[in-house]
């Protein structure tokens, strides 16, 4: 399929109840309101294709952005297209997906090692939900590197951006669930935090307490 059959098609699926639902969640204008069971329908015809992504991805449009990461393959990004990506994107949801993305590349570590110390905050976000991406996909994080990541966000997540602390704060309970060795240093940790204040405007969103959901998240991978 070609660039522009693609937009078409996702102009036609767009719908105006997913755009006012999308634009809640920090969207933009640029956007047609398609569902993800569509996008996910797409992807599957597609399959991967990183030069459609590339150019999906420059449209802009929100829509176009989330089928990029979708189609895009992980071995041709590079890591100064990763950061070329991320410039200027305030859409949290297309930050957690750039994450899953960048999860699945060589230089995934680095970049979130980069990330995670960026001052602003669609950038840290991105660094930090890097890292749950990267214990879903069974990365070897050593046990050192994940005290050091629980020591900073113990220290700056009350000072960090709004939608960086949500991060920060979900990957406390990423280290706490995926290494039980350190699952009590999580849950100090989470202590120490207390509560996480993130606005997530107008939507029923809302930043989980990291002992509560470290505690039921094993007590579920148990049975």
């Amino acid at each position: 399929m070609t660039y522009a059959e693609i937009m078409a098609d996702l102009k036609k699926l767009g719908t105006a109840q997913n755009v006012k639902i999308y634009k809640r969640h920090g969207a933009g204008d640029n956007l047609f309101g398609v569902s993800f069971a569509n996008l996910n329908k797409l992807q599957k015809k597609i399959k991967i294709d990183h030069q459609l992504a590339v150019q999906l991805w420059e449209s802009g449009n929100s829509d176009a952005r989330t089928l990029a990461t979708m189609i895009v393959d992980p071995k041709q990004i590079t890591s100064a297209q990763a950061d070329n990506w991320i410039e200027n994107l305030s859409h949290y949801m297309l930050i957690d997906l750039l994450a899953g993305l960048i999860a699945r590349t060589s230089f995934a570590k680095e970049k979130m090692e980069e990330w995670m110390k960026s001052p602003q905050e669609f950038v840290r976000q991105c660094g930090y939900s890097i890292l749950g991406e990267l214990f879903k996909n069974g990365a070897n994080i050593s046990e050192a590197d994940c005290r050091r990541y629980l020591k900073t966000i113990g220290k700056e997540i009350h000072s960090s951006p709004n939608r960086a602390r949500h991060s920060m704060n979900g990957a406390v309970i990423s280290i706490g669930v995926f290494k039980p060795a350190l699952t009590k240093e999580a849950f100090a940790t989470a202590k120490k935090i207390g509560k996480v204040e993130v606005d997530h405007g107008e939507t029923g969103c809302k930043t989980p307490d990291a002992i509560d959901y470290i505690q039921k998240t094993l007590k579920r991978l148990r049975k």
